[in-house]
């Protein structure tokens, strides 16, 4: 077969997403990955990810994909947990302290920072627009982070997330005052609940 056919076939496979790695296991070399993007045939979306050229790029995918280890925070983890009806115009992540991330020269990610032992507090997964799995913040999860960096967002935004979240009877309180308390915004979580409840 191939090394064009293996690339068409690797994509079929992969709903239109391939990795360089990938490609490089299946024995396609780097230099047939760039003539085929320069011939039409497949698109680059960044470094070390091919698309097919009619699929739309997933900006979620691809933002997970340049930054593994982020998990998207804040507005755009309120977005997937159906808190914002507002589809994000710039993406939120968290990532551990200590760690870099090509993304940060990106206009279109906000990165925030937080303790490499909470980087995985309250993460789960999501399923994007696009059909594609990533790492999002629970809705707990992401409210206290919300009120803790409510400086840096939209406060409307941030309100009108808590009050939906008060009305909804699968809100998990218990779990939100906990995780308050963990990053030590308990009073605060607790005197926005009375006013909203």
């Amino acid at each position: 077969m191939k090394q064009e056919d293996i690339v068409m076939s690797l994509l079929e496979k992969n709903n239109g997403y391939l990795t360089a790695k990938a490609a490089g296991e299946h024995g396609v070399s780097a230099t047939t990955l760039k003539r085929m993007t320069e011939r039409g045939l497949i698109e680059r979306a960044v470094r070390g990810l091919y698309i097919s050229i009619d699929l739309i790029p997933d900006p979620f995918f691809i933002a997970q994909y340049r930054c593994p280890q982020g998990v998207f925070s804040h507005e755009t983890a309120l977005y997937f947990n159906d808190l914002s009806d507002r589809t994000p115009f710039q993406l939120m992540m968290t990532i551990p302290s200590g760690w870099n991330t090509r993304l940060l020269a990106d206009d279109d990610v906000m990165i925030f920072y937080n303790k490499a032992k909470y980087a995985k507090l309250g993460a789960a997964e999501a399923v994007t627009p696009y059909g594609r799995s990533v790492t999002i913040y629970d809705a707990e999860r992401t409210l206290c982070d919300c009120l803790r960096n409510v400086d840096k967002l939209d406060k409307d935004l941030v309100l009108t997330a808590l009050k939906r979240y008060m009305k909804d009877p699968a809100g998990d309180k218990a779990k939100l005052l906990e995780f308050a308390a963990t990053f030590k915004i308990r009073d605060t979580v607790m005197r926005y609940m009375e006013v909203l409840s």
